[in-house]
């Protein structure tokens, strides 16, 4: 017969207490409390829904961001502007997003698509203070992600944006980038 030994009580509590501390302490969970991460995620669509969607970009606390709302058939970057133009939905809004493009401008403001590009034509000079960076991030975003002809990716979209209502004025180019910035396009200089 094989005699163990019995462990001490004093060793074995001991034992349990380091145990449970380091159960505790390994389990990745701070005592700081919640800690803002930032927005909540938005404008993912889900999966399996047949239904088709337009991404708008709205302004937020953390930027511009984009939310996706279903439509009936794939929109043109006209029709995209407008829905941007009757501003977020009340969901939205309580998400803490706003507009900064004016909707006095709504009728005035025209998107015209053609293969890989959009140009929009704005009743206002942008230069002078008509439409803020945030008003300039939504329209190129939400018109670069419309159904634009041609097929390329919403970040290669030429939106061209013509100010003080007509197409006549000179245009400047920009592209929907990252975070849903416009950024302009340079063309190399070649000499």
């Amino acid at each position: 017969m094989t005699h163990r030994p019995v462990p001490h009580p004093k060793r074995a509590a001991i034992v349990l207490t380091a145990l449970l501390a380091a159960g505790a302490t390994g389990c990745g969970i701070g005592t700081t409390g919640p800690v803002r991460a930032g927005a909540p995620a938005s404008g993912v669509p889900r999966p399996g829904d047949g239904a088709s969607t337009v991404r708008l970009y709205f302004a937020g606390p953390y930027g511009t961001r984009p939310v996706t709302r279903s439509t009936d058939a794939p929109l043109a970057p006209q029709q995209a502007l407008d829905l941007l133009l009757d501003g977020p939905t009340t969901a939205e809004r309580e998400r803490g997003l706003t507009t900064h493009v004016a909707p006095e401008i709504a009728g005035r403001l025209t998107a015209t698509a053609s293969d890989g590009a959009v140009d929009v034509v704005v009743p206002v000079q942008v230069s002078t203070g008509g439409l803020d960076v945030a008003a300039v991030n939504q329209l190129v975003c939400t018109a670069a992600h419309a159904e634009v002809p041609g097929g390329l990716p919403a970040d290669e979209v030429d939106v061209r944006i013509h100010e003080n209502g007509t197409r006549s004025t000179p245009s400047w180019t920009l592209r929907c980038g990252a975070g849903g910035n416009a950024t302009p396009v340079t063309t190399p200089v070649t000499g």
